[in-house]
């Protein structure tokens, strides 16, 4: 088996053969990475148990390669292990002891631990209310080597016949409504295939229970406005204005609309993302990374017309302490009753945007880079040409939407 330093540069470039293999640490000896023939990369120590040559060969999978494992962190959980190996310990068979023993409820809280260094706080948030509201109360106690496929179908099953719905509260004035349905079913399966994905990455089964578990087509993000709808949508905007609604909130809508941006990234905008020199709003962060928005006429104006207050970055201030406002959900959810639009979702404005940019004929590149999907590299390249096309057809998405919403479209 081959034998050199490990290091970062090194599991990288390590690459997937016809079968798995390992490449072992030149210097700690027991420690190593095992590559998968799938191409899945552990870090794994290896060592004697007590009674000299009479000793069983252990190897104990430390954890995937990634957060919280870089090669630092796992090459001093190999040295901790070898260390116990070397006072008489047996950490791989006590590592057995306690799988046996582990429910999904703890395999669960392991993951949110250690399992999503990757994943946005937003997305975390929702990982976390699936688990608590759905897996937990299902199969939370059941042991984690006990979990069938069967029992995958059963869960899903359940979820989309609503036994987990409910309506609790949350703090002095909140609630959180579960329905359940067949799309929450979809999506929490979805997440417990990451679970129990994570569980076979750390040797605690050997095959995720989920694979091949049959789900519901989840119709999520179908829905979207047409010109009628967004007509009555823009004259509940004015009269809710008239009216003495939140103006951040007012604010925020029509961000989206004109923008099909997501709603964090405008609630949580900073006056330093945006660039009127350049038309664009430059974020530092969001569900796909950095990301750049060109901001046609419509959007231009709403943010001119945003107050700034001193000491506090936010284009969106929260009436108190120094965060960002979040009340927008609220807001929307009076609006929808409005404007007979109780079916819409703050989400589908998003869909709105991209459908009104189809109509004005762009090409589906420019329409996923204005959205930031996989071709937000293109709307960097293309943010100082002078000859935008991503803005000009924001633009025309911008002036399409305010014709429409003003009453003024012939």
């Amino acid at each position: 088996m081959p034998k050199v330093r490990i290091i970062k540069t090194v599991v990288d470039s390590a690459k997937p053969r016809s079968a798995d293999w390992f490449l072992w640490d030149s210097e700690l000896i027991g420690f190593g990475l095992k590559i998968s023939e799938g191409g899945r990369k552990s870090y794994v120590c290896q060592y004697r148990t007590a009674g000299g040559r009479s000793g069983v060969t252990r190897r104990l999978t430390i954890g995937p390669h990634g957060s919280p494992w870089t090669v630092e962190t796992a090459r001093s959980e190999a040295k901790r292990i070898l260390g116990r190996a070397a006072n008489g310990q047996d950490p791989a068979q006590e590592k057995q002891a306690v799988r046996k023993r582990l429910s999904v409820t703890e395999l669960c809280d392991l993951y949110v631990q250690h399992g999503c260094g990757t994943k946005k706080a937003s997305t975390l948030a929702t990982d976390r209310g699936r688990i608590e509201r759905h897996i937990k109360p299902l199969i939370g106690k059941l042991k984690v080597p006990d979990v069938t496929r069967a029992e995958i179908k059963r869960f899903l099953q359940d979820v989309a016949e609503g036994k987990t719905a409910t309506d609790i509260k949350t703090g002095k004035r909140g609630r959180a409504i579960v329905r359940g349905g067949q799309g929450t079913a979809t999506r929490t399966v979805g997440l417990l295939g990451g679970i129990f994905s994570y569980a076979v990455d750390c040797d605690l089964i050997k095959f995720s229970p989920v694979i091949g578990v049959k789900r519901y087509t989840d119709k999520r993000g179908t829905r979207y406005l047409n010109e009628q709808e967004l007509f009555a949508l823009g004259a509940a905007l004015r009269r809710a204005e008239i009216e003495g609604e939140n103006p951040s909130a007012l604010a925020i809508l029509k961000l989206l609309v004109f923008t099909g941006a997501r709603k964090g990234e405008i609630e949580q905008l900073t006056w330093h993302e945006v660039d009127f020199s350049t038309g664009y709003l430059n974020l530092i962060d969001s569900k796909t990374g950095q990301k750049a928005i060109p901001l046609n006429t419509g959007a231009m104006q709403v943010l001119r017309n945003q107050c700034r207050i001193e000491g506090n970055k936010y284009v969106f201030p929260a009436y108190r302490g120094d965060g960002h406002y979040e009340g927008t959900p609220k807001v929307w959810q009076r609006l929808r009753l409005l404007t007979n639009l109780a079916n819409v979702r703050l989400h589908d404005l998003r869909h709105s945007f991209a459908s009104v940019a189809v109509s004005n004929g762009a090409s589906l590149p420019i329409i996923g880079a204005l959205l930031g999907h996989a071709h937000a590299a293109t709307t960097q390249r293309y943010a100082h040409l002078s000859d935008d096309p991503l803005r000009a057809t924001s633009e025309a998405v911008g002036n399409h939407i305010t014709a429409i919403m003003e009453g003024t479209k012939e």
